[in-house]
């Protein structure tokens, strides 16, 4: 079936340059002096219960075992998808002397901690799942299970060969070049020394859960829990069969309202005795249209389907279409690319010039963000709560959503939203609840789905303390302005020291995709480091200053556009030109910083790095 474009409002039925007011004026009330100092890192800051919840895992006991010490190739940091495609991609260059290291209990990243209920992969499951080819698997739906994410994540293990080369329930506390034998020595709270030639962190965006620092909360005498950490113990049903039937006689409070709150809601609407929902911004939240995968369909797939998919998603999401080109996702994400593709077929493709093309996109925008803004009046019965979750933004200022539950669990009567933007956030908790507008309302549960430290400072993130290089320098203060690179990889210095994130490189609308390029490039190096005998190879600050110069000559100026978005974990809470910004693309886009890359392995000189010789032996 060919995909429609949506039947939005026409462009010339919209006042765009108020509506740019109300957007800013939106913003501005949500504006949080305090920046990333609002919340408090999940390692450490908040005392008691909390800090002791990031510490437990839920899922799976911790078992005993003895310290660890070993030489090794490599050591990856982290067992969700971006160190399962750093594993896969030394697997297929011929290195096998490597482990997975993670705090979790297995494999499965942000999909091993996250079960939540409701959870489901938020955009296409046929794109963002990597290696269906490979291992011959297929999601049962468009918009996975969570359950079935974190299953096909431990299949990717089983199916290349690595599921034993996993050390989990392990923290990393401190990582430190030692130059005398060319190898990191890496610490951990069990008391391991692991000590391998190469270090790859794939530490992950969504690991590191953070709490809002809100006044009294350790005085809270109720449950509290971070939804990365969900407690079916206490709410009742599990992660397969979400019955939360504990909750009958509770009054809970739900604080957060982005892509966890949203999957979440319903189930908490459905058995809690009230709800309270708690909501600084609200998000767009779209109908979601989620089949079953069509046997028919699976059938007709030829070789490399998986990749013109996510091509076609990334050239929507990101880019454009082709003219002619079909959407194959058929969502929310592609809807605006969708749309002006749809009008500009009937206008014969005309070749607009940029800044006449880009004006037809930004009206696009704010059409179909006054679709979302309709959606919600014609779903939610009471108009002042209808009003407060109308999103007043630019489509891409927070991430994009669909869920056919949300809106309606706040027509029933025990749910209750709970505004916060005028104070930009909760006021305070008490031993009994938390404080809106001066008055307490008493819970009995708070469950924080506050999000992750995204884009604020490193060591918030990681959470390790030490990470040093040469010369006992820190990386933490090597990249206290944001990161320097070569290839978004690696940094001078810091000598066999590989990275997999948003860092100074090319961004796909798949993060797997993304995450995987950048495991197939490192995994070239170290593959090419062994096979010549090389005991260091890192680049050299004449390459880095070039290529660091190159990116940012070309980057795009997204200054105008960050201006306006509302404060979020995108612009590290109202940040013009945050450090750690998650999108600051190649400028010649995805496939020219994929085409660079590979004529730069196919040369086979290593160009830009110091390759140095043997180690010395202790």
């Amino acid at each position: 079936m060919t995909c429609q474009p949506t039947n939005v409002p026409a462009a010339d039925t919209l006042d765009i340059a108020a509506l740019r007011e109300k957007y800013a004026a939106e913003r501005d009330k949500r504006l949080n002096t305090r920046g990333q100092e609002q919340y408090v890192p999940a390692s450490g800051g908040v005392s008691g219960e909390m800090n002791e919840v990031y510490a437990i895992d839920p899922h799976n006991p911790v078992a005993p075992r003895d310290p660890i010490s070993e030489d090794l190739d490599v050591l990856i940091l982290g067992g969700g998808f971006g160190g399962l495609l750093a594993a896969y991609h030394l697997t297929r260059a011929g290195v096998t002397d490597f482990r997975n290291i993670d705090h979790a209990g297995d494999f499965g990243g942000v999909w091993y901690w996250n079960r939540y209920p409701g959870i489901q992969c938020d955009n296409d499951a046929y794109c963002y799942l990597p290696l269906l080819e490979e291992t011959g698997f297929l999601p049962s739906k468009k918009f996975a299970d969570g359950a079935e994410i974190y299953g096909y994540c431990k299949r990717i293990a089983e199916t290349f060969g690595f599921a034993d080369k996993g050390v989990f329930h392990t923290l990393i506390t401190s990582l430190q070049w030692d130059d005398r034998i060319g190898r990191w020595r890496v610490g951990t709270n069990r008391g391991d020394e692991f000590r391998p030639r190469f270090v790859i962190m794939a530490c992950g965006v969504l690991n590191m859960p953070k709490l809002p620092g809100i006044p009294g909360i350790d005085g809270f005498k109720g449950k509290m829990f971070h939804t990365a950490r969900w407690d079916y113990g206490y709410t009742g049903g599990s992660h397969t069969v979400p019955e939360l039937e504990k909750l009958r006689d509770k009054r809970v409070a739900i604080l957060g309202t982005g892509a966890t709150a949203i999957q979440a809601v319903p189930y908490l609407a459905k058995y809690a005795k009230e709800l309270y929902v708690i909501q600084r911004t609200p998000s767009n939240v779209d109908e979601r249209p989620n089949p079953p995968t069509d046997p028919v369909w699976a059938q007709s797939l030829e070789p490399g389907w998986q990749h013109e998919r996510q091509d076609n998603f990334h050239r929507a999401a990101m880019e454009f279409f082709q003219p002619g080109e079909q959407d194959l996702i058929c969502d929310i994400w592609t809807e605006i690319a969708r749309n002006l593709a749809t009008e500009l077929e009937a206008e014969g493709w005309p070749e607009l010039p940029p800044e006449e093309f880009m004006a037809r996109r930004d009206a696009m925008d704010f059409q179909v963000m006054e679709r979302m803004r309709q959606r919600v009046e014609s779903i939610v019965e009471d108009k002042k709560t209808a009003e407060a979750l109308k999103p007043w933004f630019r489509f891409l200022c927070k991430r994009p959503l669909s869920n056919n539950e949300y809106y309606p669990a706040f027509n029933q009567p025990n749910v209750h939203l709970v505004d916060v933007s005028a104070t930009q956030g909760l006021e305070a908790m008490t031993a009994k609840g938390f404080v809106h507008e001066g008055r307490e309302i008493e819970v009995d549960c708070m469950i924080f789905a506050s999000g992750f430290e995204v884009t604020s400072d490193l060591e918030r993130r990681w959470g390790i303390s030490v990470v040093e290089g040469r010369e006992g320098r820190s990386l933490y203060d090597h990249w206290r302005e944001g990161p320097v690179t070569l290839h978004g990889t690696m940094t001078h210095g810091f000598p066999n020291q590989f990275f997999v994130g948003y860092i100074q490189g090319g961004i796909n609308a798949s993060v797997t995709e993304q995450f995987g390029r950048q495991g197939q490039h490192i995994a070239h190096i170290i593959g090419e480091a062994l096979k010549r005998g090389a005991a260091v190879v890192e680049t050299s600050q004449d390459a880095q200053n070039a290529y660091v110069a190159r990116f940012e000559e070309i980057e795009p100026d997204s200054s105008a556009f960050a201006r306006e978005c509302t404060p979020s974990y995108f612009n590290n809470e109202g940040e013009e030109k945050p450090k750690w910004a998650l999108f600051r693309p190649w400028g010649h886009g995805w496939h020219d910083f994929q085409a660079m890359l590979g004529a730069w392995r196919e040369a086979g000189d290593l160009a830009g790095l110091m390759v140095k010789g043997p180690a010395l032996v202790e």
